[in-house]
């Protein structure tokens, strides 16, 4: 019922009972219970007898013998505690126990009383019963109805996924006062078809048609990561419709029964390119790490922090953390001395160690190794932004390839298990200088194990993957801001395209891949698809609840703007040099079968590259870190 709807005598009663204090609805209720509870008493026995007949002679007390026994036991069961615009199943299993109460005592008294309950025949009770609960239970639920009929509907939603998640969401929202489900989108073929709390389920493919019918604002995503993916372009067309599309919250947040509209969150473009993460083998995963030492360089940045995160969680023994920047360092020291504070008493709490060192510092770098011995180092350091990495190439390079080397050498002089180093997809066929340096970084490593890795006992690994979402300068939190600013959005290339993952996925292959490793390895992780950059800003721009600005929509409020490619960037990104990928023990995780140079021709290189960087010879450093990034031949 909308606020236009007329309202008869029946309905300005109940709007009026619905405007009393707490404590009078209470008293109407038991004066309700008690008088329909006479009446049944009386209505079954006239069943039972099969006449309108008074029984005589008839003690006055079995006029009021159902009032004074119904009110009473309703109270005891806690049915007038309950507020009937919220009852539900519950509720009734709860009523109908309280009715079999009531008519078992009415029945002892009528068997039992000294007059045997003249005139009253033994069954009339059971009926007076089985009476009660259908008027008690009855009032209660029309008067739920027309409470619910009462308040204007603000939000018409459909719900994708109709399984468990669907149905938790919906059974939820049955308490949204505001909120009306019309609809339910699953294309399971089980499924569809179908009716969930009476509402019907459609197939995907009738979105347009059941939008125009129902009419609804919003569409709840009921979905895991993996079928988001899969159900990405409808999700797509129905923000470019003007549906709100929102996500679930957690499960837990379901159950609670604190889920309404209002609660949701706004479906994230991370949702859409996220996948359903391959569950971790926990012996890889904490191969390294438990009751371990690990050093972690870069341990403030995106993928630092997070391998901090995790290495934390997996129990080490004790962990030193190395970064340049202060307020990183300083931020990620704090978060987790946090975390080991929020641990149980008694728990496992390793040692943390913290400095603030350039990996480019070989002395340093040194003394920090062999003070702290550690079994594993993760290095994450590195200038990684493309376009201030060709404009600032000794630096770019003094950091990703000669402070690489610097870290392993210290880990080959102090005894150091494991190296396992974070690479990146620009590393392949490289267009940039900074992808180049990572390129040599890798061969450095490379020629290294092959050079003196059995020498020293060390394993040095690699671990390339492509852009993960969320990190500093990645494009999505740099798409957000333009759209919060109203516009517009820029785009290097119509075609340019790109691969992602999320950070928490992309550090778990990560330690998963460094515990695989037997020296020299180049681990690729499987990035899925990639993704055009162009669609990727379109959708985000829709996903906010605004308009795309363009040639079909000439009125759209934020436009996308290509700038053209900036230098050193790629059209799309490679993960392997050569073709030949070979499969690991973990479905996620390749190892690709590449060559390098040898360590002798390498050090000489590395060594005029040292010269170049010292002496701020951008050029040379340029020429010095290409050379050697084409495809070589497997040694």
């Amino acid at each position: 019922m909308d606020s236009q709807t007329a309202f008869g005598p029946v309905d300005r009663g109940l709007l009026v009972v619905d405007g009393m204090s707490r404590r009078g609805k209470q008293w109407l209720m038991v004066s309700w219970d008690a008088g329909v509870a006479v009446l049944c008493l009386w209505l079954a026995v006239v069943l039972r007898l099969g006449a309108v007949v008074i029984p005589k002679p008839l003690p006055w007390w079995y006029l009021v013998l159902p009032a004074a026994i119904v009110p009473p036991i309703f109270w005891v069961f806690g049915l007038y505690r309950e507020i009937t615009r919220y009852i539900g199943p519950r509720y009734v299993w709860i009523l109908l126990q309280a009715c079999v109460v009531a008519t078992l005592i009415l029945e002892a008294t009528v068997v039992l009383a000294p007059d045997r309950g003249v005139g009253i025949p033994r069954t009339a009770p059971i009926i007076a019963g089985i009476l009660l609960f259908g008027a008690a239970g009855g009032a209660r639920l029309l008067v739920r109805r027309f409470l619910r009929l009462t308040v204007q509907v603000k939000h018409r939603v459909a719900i994708f996924g109709a399984s468990d998640v669907g149905a938790g969401l919906a059974a939820a929202m049955a308490h949204d006062r505001q909120s009306a489900i019309v609809a339910f989108f699953d294309d399971s073929p089980r499924l569809s078809g179908g009716s969930l709390r009476g509402v019907r389920i459609h197939r995907s493919r009738a979105f347009d048609e059941v939008l125009e019918r129902t009419k609804f604002d919003s569409l709840l995503v009921a979905l895991g990561p993996r079928s988001r993916q899969a159900c990405r372009p409808v999700l797509e067309h129905a923000a470019a419709r003007g549906v709100r599309v929102l996500s679930v919250p957690t499960m837990a947040e379901i159950k609670d029964g604190r889920v309404n509209v209002d609660a949701m969150k706004p479906l994230a473009i991370e949702d859409l390119l996220g996948r359903e993460p391959v569950a971790p083998d926990p012996r890889l995963l904490g191969a390294n790490v438990t009751g371990k030492t690990v050093l972690i360089t870069g341990a403030g940045g995106s993928i630092g922090s997070e391998l901090c995160r995790q290495v934390l969680a997996l129990g080490p023994k004790a962990m030193v953390l190395v970064d340049n920047g202060e307020f990183n360092l300083f931020q990620i020291d704090g978060e987790l001395n946090e975390l080991l504070k929020s641990r149980a008493p008694g728990s496992a709490r390793p040692a943390l160690h913290r400095f603030l060192a350039s990996v480019t510092d070989a002395v340093r770098i040194d003394q920090i190794v062999a003070e702290h011995r550690p079994d594993t180092i993760y290095h994450a350091a590195a200038y990684k932004h493309v376009p201030l990495v060709e404009d600032n190439e000794p630096e770019g390079a003094e950091v990703n390839v000669l402070g690489t080397l610097r870290v392993a050498e210290a880990a080959m002089k102090h005894g150091v298990h494991n190296f396992v180093f974070v690479s990146t997809d620009k590393a392949v066929r490289p267009t940039s200088v900074m992808g180049a340096t990572k390129r040599m970084a890798e061969m450095v490593l490379q020629a290294l194990q092959a050079e003196f890795g059995a020498k020293h006992g060390i394993r040095f690994t690699m671990v390339r993957f492509g852009n993960v979402l969320g990190s500093s300068g990645s494009v999505v939190p740099i798409f957000r801001q333009q759209i919060e600013r109203g516009g517009p959005v820029t785009v290097t290339h119509p075609d340019v395209t790109r691969y992602f993952m999320s950070i928490p996925e992309a550090v778990q292959l990560i330690l998963q891949a460094g515990a695989m490793g037997e020296g020299g390895d180049v681990f690729v992780l499987d990035m899925g698809e990639p993704v055009k950059i162009a669609d990727l800003a379109r959708n985000m721009i829709r996903l906010a609840g605004r308009t795309v600005r363009d040639e079909q929509n000439p009125k759209g409020e934020i436009e996308v703007v290509f700038t053209g490619l900036r230098p050193g960037e790629k059209m799309f990104e490679e993960l392997v040099i050569g073709a030949e990928l070979r499969p690991t023990m973990h479905p996620a995780v390749m190892v690709a079968v590449e060559g390098h140079e040898a360590w002798p021709s390498l050090e000489t290189r590395l060594q005029r590259l040292e010269a170049a960087v010292s002496q701020h010879d951008g050029a040379g450093v340029r020429r010095l870190v290409t050379a050697g990034s084409q495809p070589l031949p497997v040694r």
